[in-house]
């Protein structure tokens, strides 16, 4: 973890925190902190700082932060994504956060498997944990917006239309169409895909809501390097 996240709960006071969890532990086993040392932390939605370490005890250490610090700027863009299979969700969830994705929409496809909705990793506490992970890799401190759409067809007429408005609308899509632009200097709205691919009418649908597909070669990528790849390259 390159920052330490804290929650309105860890307070104790306005400038202490006491912490008792798995980022006490961080810092006795990776950080290896003794009284006096400083760390970097932010406050979850909120500002960056310094943490000075005041007391450790053998289950928890006491901090006096400050706060001075805006976090980084996220990507201007919007990331739609077909809802993959369990075993990458929660590595998705921590990129998104870690690559700066403010808005991710999480939606149905032909080609996902009923089964992958009733993962646990979709329960609300399970994505917010996994987003902070990617936020403390990234030294980052405001979560990203995570929509459900189960219904593929009435969020792709009704809504995605005004949000894909006033944006560049992409599709990540293996075929015979252009290649996937470079550093853009607009917003984007983004689509990508199970690992199977889109089928044809749901491309038409993406299309008459504004998003044209593009592709970034003749390889078929994972999702999760899918979105890495289509993101450095767009921004």
């Amino acid at each position: 973890m390159n920052l330490l996240l804290l929650e309105q709960a860890d307070f104790v006071a306005a400038d202490r925190v006491v912490l008792a969890d798995r980022r006490f532990t961080h810092m006795q086993e990776i950080h290896r902190v003794a009284v006096g040392d400083q760390l970097r932390v932010g406050r979850v939605n909120g500002l960056m700082g310094q943490a000075t370490v005041l007391r450790l005890a053998p289950h928890q250490a006491e901090l006096e932060v400050a706060f001075d610090q805006q976090p980084p700027a996220k990507l201007p863009l919007t990331l739609v994504l077909a809802v993959p299979r369990p075993k990458m969700l929660r590595r998705l969830f921590q990129t998104v956060a870690t690559l700066g994705v403010p808005r991710l929409i999480l939606l149905n496809s032909y080609k996902v498997e009923k089964s992958f909705w009733q993962t646990p990793f979709l329960q609300p506490e399970n994505i917010r944990d996994n987003l902070i992970l990617g936020l403390e890799q990234a030294r980052d401190t405001v979560l990203p917006e995570v929509i459900i759409e189960k219904r593929f067809k009435p969020f792709v007429e009704d809504r995605l239309p005004a949000i894909a408005a006033g944006t560049l609308g992409l599709v990540g899509h293996p075929g015979p169409y252009p290649a996937c632009p470079r550093a853009v200097d607009q917003p984007v709205t983004l689509a990508i895909g199970p690992e199977g691919g889109w089928i044809p009418y749901e491309i038409d649908l993406l299309g008459k809501a504004g998003l044209a597909p593009v592709q970034l070669g003749e390889r078929i990528l994972r999702v999760e390097t899918a979105v890495t790849a289509l993101l450095s390259r767009i921004f």
